[in-house]
Parts: structure tokens; sequence; C-alpha cells
């Protein structure tokens, strides 16, 4: 093998297969339909959900965790590179839980004080607590694994970001299913929820993401 030729091998061996923004939504397309398959064939939708999309605060649930999802996964895609920063990422990510305490405070306005707390601890804060985690795994192994192929400054955080995209896109297809559509009961244990799968992703992060 002449020199040239073995210049050029390590060319051919040093260019990635994948560029990094395919891969990456590449992982975001398999843990949405990671989540959305265990969803769809374990858990489901609720029973009057024809219905239930004729109701604000049902919808409400949706613009809440999807944008929240969105804004959480783009801000995972900037963090996978020190040069890219941008000073509207907190702000979309605080735009959606600033819409739900709005919500909440309205209908702390509308309903009696009587029907706070049933409103707020509602019938399904056990399957909250337990079915976001769990729809959250698939989408957070998958943004912890192409995030390994990045390098993220703060490995900590980009895991606490990926583990927030991960819950919200868990928390867009569990609110197909869960019967509680009160701003005080999304406020409470979706955050709560969350916070365990954000947990995870962080520690996760320290442990995956050092570079």
């Amino acid at each position: 093998m002449t020199t040239d030729q073995l210049i050029t091998a390590l060319a051919a061996d040093a260019t990635p297969s994948w560029p990094f923004g395919r891969s990456f939504r590449c992982a975001t397309a398999i843990g949405i339909a990671g989540a959305g398959a265990v969803f769809f064939s374990a858990i489901g939708p609720r029973a009057d959900l024809a219905a239930a999309l004729d109701t604000c605060r049902f919808l409400l649930k949706f613009l809440i965790t999807v944008p929240l999802a969105i804004a959480a996964t783009l801000a995972i895609a900037r963090m996978s590179r020190p040069d890219r920063r941008s000073k509207h990422t907190c702000l979309a990510l605080l735009a959606p839980p600033g819409l739900l305490i709005i919500a909440a405070l309205l209908e702390l306005f509308v309903v009696p004080p009587s029907l706070w707390m049933v409103r707020l601890v509602g019938s399904n804060s056990a399957n909250c607590m337990t079915l976001v985690p769990l729809l959250a795994t698939i989408p957070l192994a998958a943004f912890l694994s192409v995030l390994r192929r990045g390098a993220p400054l703060d490995p900590g955080r980009a895991g606490a970001v990926a583990g927030l995209a991960a819950a919200a896109i868990a928390a867009s297809f569990y609110a197909l299913n869960c019967f509680d559509d009160s701003p005080l009961f999304v406020l409470t244990w979706y955050p709560l929820a969350a916070s365990i799968v954000i947990a995870f992703g962080y520690v996760l992060g320290l442990r995956m993401l050092r570079w």
C-alpha cells in the first residue's frame, strides 16, 4: 500500500457514515415511535376520547406537552455541539409551563375552593407517576445514544434536558389516556413524573456523555 492509498483509507474511515443531524432526527423518530408503540399496544387512549376532544381542558394538555417536547428536543440538538448556543432556548422551554400555570390560576378562580384538592389529586396520579417514566424509557435511551456522538459542554445538563424531552414525549401520549384534565392535576403530577425522568437523564448524562 502506497502512502497516498493509506491517507485515502484513513480519510474514508474518519468520515462518519451518517451526519450528526441525520442521526439525531433518526433517534428522535425512534424515540417517538417507540413510545407510541408501547402506548398503543399496552395502554391505549381513554374510552371517551371522541367526547374529550371537544373540551378545552383536554386539548390544553397537548398545548403544554407537545410544544415542550419540541422545544426540549431542539435544545438537545443545540447542546450536542459546543459551538451552537441560542438565547431563545430557555424562553421556549419556559413558555409551556408558564401557560399551564396561567390555566391553573384561572381554574382556581372559576372552581369553588371545596373542589381544589379534588381536582388536584384527581384519580390517576399513580398511573401518571408510573406510565410517564415507562413511556419515556425509549426516547431517553435514543437521545442519550445519539448525544454520545456529539460534544455537549455540560454532560449532566444535556442528560437532564434529554430527560425533559423524553418525559414530554411520554406525557403527550399518556395524556390521551389520562382522565384528569384539570390544569391543577397536570401542574402537580405531570412535573413530578417528569422529574423522575429528568433525574435519570442527569445521572446517565454524567456517566455517558463525558468527553
